[in-house]
């Protein structure tokens, strides 16, 4: 089967062959990211234009080094000194960067579904989600179900527990879908006010005890409380979340021997996760930082057309 897809905005256009070809072929982008030399010239002669509207680290970086180790020319744009604090639509600004040669574009916004106003409004970029607002993040899927299977192999039958601010997460959504496509089973914990209303509907069991919820699974996905988007009085304290969802080893030795502890970043320590787990031997979390290079590679080779990597 062939790779069709030129632009991703969210991972529920991706069928099970789809996410096993990124997968193969993220395999040999790590296995390029391990040379003394890691550049190679699979998209020499595009230009990538990474827009950010909010701040990243993880992402932003790790986009940026997929673009530069293929060889792609790189522009990093930001809101802060650029015409938009003039009163420049975002229509007009992609526009102009599409009419200075732009192949494509990553977008990170806060507002959900401007990845899919830009597909709309640009003629010739493609267009990839980097996270927009609490709907999708498709790119930190693919990097969690790369990590997932490289360590645990085929995910079919695969348990995984998802414990944290459900409500407020943007890589909760693409997960969910992503890992369900790959055959597992998933299972969702943490305050009920922090849940989303339509639970059932995202296919997922929710189970309010962390420690029942984690018994069993594979895999263990700490998820960050983001204050930055949720009202105050969701959660009494971090003191409180920590002692009831917070991972501790004695939460980790629940879940099956070597279960993988897992969390997309930037970790607030001592809230959703102790360092004694974060820093643990079953913690793939550098892992994870690392497979973001590699499946973005990937995506971006594959969507782009590149050459021989």
């Amino acid at each position: 089967m062939a790779w069709t897809h030129r632009n991703l905005l969210d991972v529920d256009v991706l069928t099970r062959e789809d996410l096993e070809i990124l997968l193969e072929q993220a395999v040999h982008m790590e296995d390029l990211m391990d040379r003394p030399v890691k550049k190679v010239p699979a998209l020499r002669g595009k230009l990538i234009i990474n827009l950010f509207f909010e701040p990243s680290t993880r992402t932003r970086v790790s986009f940026e080094l997929a673009e530069k180790f293929l060889g792609a020319d790189v522009v990093n744009w930001a809101a802060s000194g650029s015409s938009t604090s003039k009163g420049e639509t975002l229509r007009d600004t992609v526009w102009t960067l599409e009419a200075m040669g732009a192949d494509a574009v990553v977008i990170r916004h806060a507002m959900p579904g401007v990845p899919w106003y830009l597909r709309e409004k640009l003629q010739r970029a493609a267009v990839f989600n980097a996270g927009d607002g609490a709907h999708a993040h498709p790119t930190q899927a693919l990097l969690d179900v790369y990590t997932a299977w490289r360590h645990l192999g085929a995910l079919d039958g695969k348990r995984i527990a998802i414990v944290g601010d459900i409500l407020h997460s943007r890589v909760t959504r693409s997960d969910i879908m992503a890992f369900r496509t790959m055959g597992a089973s998933l299972v969702c914990s943490g305050p009920r006010t922090l849940m989303p209303k339509d639970m059932g509907a995202l296919g997922v069991d929710y189970e309010p005890d962390a420690r029942v919820a984690v018994e069993g699974a594979d895999a263990i996905y700490l998820l960050r409380i983001q204050m930055e988007r949720q009202m105050a009085g969701l959660f009494p304290s971090e003191d409180e979340y920590n002692r009831l969802w917070g991972a501790d080893e004695e939460l980790v030795r629940r879940a099956r021997p070597g279960a993988l502890v897992m969390h997309p970043g930037p970790i607030n320590r001592g809230v959703e996760i102790g360092s004694r787990v974060a820093d643990g031997p079953q913690s793939v979390i550098l892992n994870q930082v690392k497979s973001g290079v590699a499946t973005r590679m990937a995506l971006l080779y594959l969507c782009m057309g590149g050459s021989e990597a």
